[in-house]
């Protein structure tokens, strides 16, 4: 599948970059370079411009496959990467997908984590025709209990499998009105 842009109201979504135009490598590595970024995300290090160049390319990669729709949440007026939201483990054929969505430090408590899911979700429902996209986030992450209540999801629980971090993980659910 091709990358969409999506109008997210006081945002934009669009494709991670890293080009003469548009560069979002420094954003990103000052994201993942945030110790409160790091202690949930904790499969991608991204300390490098190589690093952060092949993070552009996987999700690049991964729209192209069918395997993930990641988009940064950009400033309208400058496309600065504010976060990034995707839909992963996107199985088209169940019409099933889990959402993901992170801010960068200097941008949290500003509602872009929530104003980019719910553009996320919309995309979902409407133009991939999913029944069910899924949330999970570690217990401790209250911001993420925030978004998800936002967005519109319903708590079904915690999992019985402890996140990568070893806590509790927590379970959501959002199904099309």
């Amino acid at each position: 599948m091709e990358p969409v842009e999506i109008n997210a109201g006081a945002y934009y979504l669009r494709q991670l970059r890293a080009d003469r135009k548009l560069d979002d490598r420094p954003a990103l590595m000052e994201a993942f370079a945030d110790p409160r970024h790091r202690r949930y995300v904790l499969n991608y290090r991204l300390r490098t411009p190589d690093e952060a160049t092949e993070y552009v390319t996987l999700r690049a990669a991964q729209w192209a496959c069918d395997e993930r729709c990641s988009w940064a949440v950009a400033d309208l007026a400058t496309g600065r990467l504010l976060g990034e939201v995707g839909l992963r483990d996107l199985d088209l054929d169940f019409g099933t997908a889990e959402a993901s969505v992170w801010t960068h430090p200097a941008e949290r408590g500003k509602g872009i984590a929530a104003a980019g899911l719910s553009a996320a979700i919309q995309f979902g429902f409407a133009r991939l025709g999913l029944h069910e996209i899924a949330y999970r986030h570690d217990e401790s992450n209250t911001a993420s209990e925030v978004v998800a209540r936002r967005a519109g999801f319903t708590r079904v629980g915690p999992e019985e499998r402890p996140s990568p971090s070893g806590e509790t993980l927590i379970r959501w659910v959002l199904k099309p009105s």
